[in-house]
C-alpha cells in the first residue's frame, strides 16, 4: 500500500490570543498547511476540538471552518477525545486516505481557552474525568495528576522534587522554538522554590491551558506533484487504545496501559519493536507525573526510574532519546484539542530537518503520543522520513 504522506502544516504561536477568535485561529493553521502543500485540496476536514461548545460557545466546527476557509462544500466534522482530540483528527484523516475514500485529508486541531477564565475554565476541564464518580466528588485534572504523583513518589521512594527534571528539559527545549508559549529555562533551584499548586506537584509541574491551532494536510505518496518541495515523510504507523476513564477502575493506576498498548501498536504497524530504534519521542507532558508514566509505558524507561534516566541527559535533544525537542505542553503550551496536530507539525519539521537552532541531528524516525487524561485513551503515531 501507498504510503501516507504530510504533503502540509502550519501552526500558530501558542499563547493568550485575547484578541482573536477561535476560527481566526484554525483559519491561519489551515491556511499555511494548504500553502505548504503548494495548494493541494483537500476533500475531507476533520477538526479536532476539546472544549469549544463550553468555553466559546461553539459546536458544528466542521462547517464553520470549512466555509471560513475556502473549502465549503468538503465532508468536514469535530471528533472529540479530551487532551487527545487533535491527535484523534490527524488518525482519521489517516484512515481515510489509506482507505481510498478520498484523496487527501486535512486534520486541524484548535482551542480558545481564553475565551473563559477562572471558575469557568476549571470547570469545563474538570468535564475530562468520570462525571458521576469524580467531577461530583471535586476531582479536577490536576488533582487527578497529583494523586498519581503522590502514589508514584511514595512507591519507588523518590522525593518531590525528582520530577522537576521533566519541566526543566521542556523549558530549554523551547528556547528555541518561536512559537513556543515560555521560551525561558528554568533552573533545578527555581523548580524547588516555585509554589505548589496540588501537592505535591507545584506551578512548574502542570502545562499551561492556552489558545492555538496546528494543522496537516495527508495525502498519498503516488498523488504527490513531482517538485513536491519537502522530504516526504510518511505517517507509517497509527493506534488508539482507551483505558479506564476514573483511576479508581484500574488495578494499577500507575501502569499508562493504554500509552503502553497504543505504542506497540503503532511501532509494530511500521516494522519495528522498540521505542529505542525511534529517533525521538514527543510524550503528553500535561503534568511532569505523565512525563514520567509515559517514558516508563513505553519501554524507555524502567518503572520508578524514568526521573533518573532523565538526570543523565538521556531525553534531552543530544541524548539517546530526546523528547520534548520543541517544548513539549510544558513550555510550547497546551492548547487542548490542537496539541496533538502540534506534536505532528513539530515531528514533521524534525524529519523534514526545517526545526532550525531545535533540529536534531539525523533524525529518521520518532514517535508521537497524544493521551487523554491520564491515558484513558492514548494515540501514537510514528513518522518517518523517506527520502
Amino acid at each position: 500500500m501507498t504510503e501516507i504522506i504530510i504533503a502540509g502544516i502550519g501552526q500558530t504561536d501558542v499563547g493568550e490570543h485575547w484578541g482573536r477568535s477561535l476560527r481566526d485561529l484554525a483559519v491561519e493553521a489551515i491556511l499555511q498547511a494548504l500553502d505548504d502543500a503548494g495548494g493541494l485540496r483537500p476533500q475531507m476536514l476533520v477538526v479536532g476540538n476539546m472544549l469549544a461548545p463550553l468555553l466559546s460557545n461553539q459546536s458544528h466546527l466542521g462547517a464553520l471552518l470549512a466555509d471560513y476557509a475556502g473549502l465549503n462544500g468538503i465532508e468536514a466534522y469535530t471528533v472529540e477525545a479530551a487532551d487527545a482530540s487533535g491527535a484523534a483528527a490527524l488518525r482519521q484523516a489517516w484512515i481515510a486516505v489509506r482507505s481510498g475514500f478520498v484523496d487527501a485529508a486535512l486534520a486541524v486541531g484548535v482551542e480558545k481557552a481564553t475565551d473563559r477564565i477562572g471558575a469557568d475554565l476549571e470547570l469545563a476541564l474538570a468535564t475530562l474525568t468520570d462525571s458521576d464518580y469524580e467531577l461530583e466528588q471535586g476531582l479536577t485534572p490536576a488533582a487527578q495528576a497529583a494523586l498519581l504523583a503522590r502514589r508514584y513518589l511514595h512507591d519507588f521512594q523518590l522525593p518531590r522534587e525528582s520530577l522537576g527534571v521533566f519541566p526543566q528539559l521542556a523549558h530549554a527545549h523551547a528556547v528555541d522554538n518561536p512559537h513556543a508559549m515560555f521560551r525561558r529555562a528554568i533552573s533545578a533551584e527555581l523548580y524547588a522554590r516555585a509554589a505548589t499548586t496540588q501537592a505535591p506537584l507545584n506551578v512548574f509541574d502542570g502545562a499551561p491551558f492556552a489558545d492555538g491551532a496546528a494543522a496537516v494536510l495527508l495525502t498519498r505518496a503516488d498523488l504527490l506533484p513531482a517538485n513536491f518541495p519537502h522530504p516526504r515523510v510518511a505517517i507509517r504507523g497509527s493506534a488508539t487504545v482507551t483505558d479506564a476513564l476514573a483511576l479508581h477502575d484500574r488495578p494499577d493506576p500507575l501502569d499508562f496501559r493504554a500509552a503502553r498498548l497504543s505504542a506497540q501498536k503503532a511501532l509494530t504497524q511500521a516494522g519495528y519493536n522498540h521505542i529505542e530504534e525511534m529517533d525521538f519521542f514527543e510524550y503528553s507532558d500535561t503534568y511532569s507525573i505523565y512525563a514520567a508514566l509515559s517514558l516508563e509505558a513505553v519501554g524507555a524507561a524502567p518503572r520508578g526510574g524514568a526521573p533518573q534516566r532523565a538526570s543523565t541527559g538521556a531525553f534531552n535533544r543530544d541524548g539517546r532519546l530526546p523528547c520534548a525537542t520543541l517544548g513539549g505542553l510544558k513550555a510550547r503550551g497546551h492548547a487542548g484539542g490542537a496539541t496533538g496536530l502540534y506534536q505532528a507539525v513539530e515531528a514533521a519539521l524534525q524529519l523534514r530537518g526545517q526545526a532550525g537552532p531545535a533540529q536534531l541531528a539525523s533524525a529518521r524516525r520518532g514517535l508521537i503520543q497524544s493521551l487523554g487524561g491520564p491515558a484513558s485513551v492514548a494515540i501514537t503515531h510514528l513518522l518517518e522520513r523517506l527520502t
